[in-house]
């Protein structure tokens, strides 16, 4: 049987920073990956300008992950300002947005990728491509479904959670894990669409269009952000940040605030004098986008004190989060309670979790990358003692 060093089963982001930061170090770090390529999920993150970090100030950003208290070691091991260094060292020069968000000046993910990858060939990392893996046997032997069998010094997984599965992050790890006794928390949508009853809503005039600058509300949280109004309900960046908070929700609802720079009063001024249909007036005067008056326009108004209200306070049930084969991350995943500080499984010496098949979560915005590139140089770390 091969006997290997370090063996890293999963190529996406976490995985591969795990693999660069031990060859760094000299030691010998061979990749098997389902796919037959690995940075699936980090091209898919190109998409969208690959949003590598966030820039506001780090006693905020600790506190947008959920789950574990290792978040402050992690972020200090491998923070924002490490993530740009990173990133400009492979050639691409990154900046800030008015948002905060972080990205490469490319704004593509596959020339980075492609930099990363050949970065670490020259560190002698090997990668071995439809290696999906299947079985651990006493603690260091990794069987793959092609009937190749491995012995390693030490074994990271990154397989990732269930969002995108077609990347290969599919969550089928999870009954294995079970059945070798290591406790999962199930894997479920985060960062995601919400279903909600929309009753009377015009959709051939909304679906698709964002609602930008609006407030929403739930569980005493409130997201400054947009919306994007589809056939079925939300989605958007402001739904997502408070997915964490729906999720704990026994009646999941938003609360919306299409106005937050006007009080009732301001706004009921602003259509004092003017004549027409009261929704029209409204429209004009605090010059609400078409899919905000296509959900105000769901119910009669006595007064247009009363329509005032509910545009800043415009309060919407929602039924269930969408599938998570549709979401872009996963929460979830291997409890905390079940490995050390490193990040090693107790029950399993040698053998090490790290990405989002730990039961951790984050909004997007950078966050999602920022967290797996630390948590792969804290394992890629650990795994060096």
């Amino acid at each position: 049987m091969e006997e290997i060093d370090i063996a890293v089963v999963g190529g996406g982001p976490a995985g591969l920073r795990v693999a660069e930061v031990a060859a760094g170090e000299g030691r010998k770090v061979v990749i098997f990956e389902g796919k037959p390529s690995v940075g699936r999920k980090f091209l898919v993150a190109g998409k969208g300008g690959l949003n590598l970090t966030h820039g506001e100030e780090m006693g905020c950003f600790v506190k947008r992950y959920a789950g574990g208290e290792l978040w402050d070691k992690l972020l200090e091991g491998f923070s924002p300002k490490d993530l740009r260094e990173w990133c400009e060292d492979l050639g691409y020069e990154t900046f800030q947005a008015s948002s905060g968000r972080v990205y490469p000046k490319v704004l593509k993910g596959a020339p980075v990728l492609r930099a990363w990858l050949a970065r670490l060939k020259e560190l002698g990392v090997e990668m071995r491509m439809r290696h999906r893996w299947c079985e651990l046997l006493d603690g260091d032997v990794l069987r793959f479904e092609n009937g190749v069998e491995v012995r390693a010094r030490a074994v990271v997984f990154a397989l990732g959670g269930a969002s995108w599965s077609k990347t290969g992050s599919d969550g089928g790890w999870v009954e294995k894990f079970v059945g070798m006794g290591i406790g999962v928390e199930p894997l479920r949508s985060s960062n995601c669409g919400w279903v909600c009853e929309w009753g009377g809503v015009d959709f051939g005039k909304v679906e698709g269009m964002p609602i930008k600058n609006v407030v929403v509300r739930a569980g005493g949280e409130e997201v400054r952000g947009e919306l994007l109004v589809t056939r079925y309900g939300f989605e958007g960046g402001a739904i997502y940040a408070l997915g964490r908070v729906l999720r704990g929700m026994d009646r999941p609802r938003i609360e919306i605030d299409f106005k937050p720079t006007f009080s009732v009063e301001e706004l009921v001024a602003k259509c004092e004098g003017r004549k027409g249909e009261m929704m029209d007036v409204a429209k004009r005067a605090w010059k609400l986008s078409a899919p905000a008056v296509g959900i105000l326009s769901g119910q009669n108004y006595a007064t247009v004190r009363e329509l005032a209200m509910r545009a800043k306070g415009c309060v919407m049930e929602l039924r269930e989060p969408r599938p998570i084969a549709e979401a872009i991350s996963s929460a979830g995943g291997v409890k905390w309670e079940e490995v050390d500080e490193n990040l090693m499984l107790r029950k399993f010496p040698g053998v090490f979790v790290c990405g989002e098949m730990v039961d951790w979560d984050a909004p997007t915005g950078g966050y999602m990358l920022q967290g797996a590139f630390a948590m792969g140089t804290w394992v890629g770390r650990g795994v060096l003692s």
